[in-house]
């Protein structure tokens, strides 16, 4: 999966704030293994994406910044039902918290 030039753009629009990421969500796979074309109810649900903005981190106690461990590009895993699912023009996105993020894949 890879995020489009058109859903980078989005990031202009869209600014997580604190320590929640923007996601693009991988598609779910239309056909099973055998060959079989599954109806949209019974997709599995994908739980990668790529990361396509980030806020600027968590304030601790004392008020100061935690970086964060994502960038924009990361390949992750995530929970399967964390986030919240947002449309916009056009393009189905996911912004979840930071601690939702359960690996980076890496290629």
């Amino acid at each position: 999966i890879m995020a489009t030039a058109q859903q980078i753009k989005l990031t202009k629009k869209i600014k997580p704030m604190n320590d929640k990421i923007l996601i693009s969500k991988a598609t779910a796979e239309e056909k099973s293994e055998g060959g079989i074309y599954l109806p949209s109810a019974s997709q599995e649900k994908p739980v990668e994406g790529i990361v396509i903005a980030v806020g600027p981190g968590a304030l601790s106690e004392k008020n100061e910044r935690q970086p964060m461990q994502l960038k924009e590009g990361d390949r992750i895993l995530y929970s399967k039902y964390s986030g919240t699912e947002i449309k916009v023009d056009g393009y189905d996105l996911l912004i979840i918290s930071e601690k939702e993020a359960l690996a980076v894949i890496e290629s």
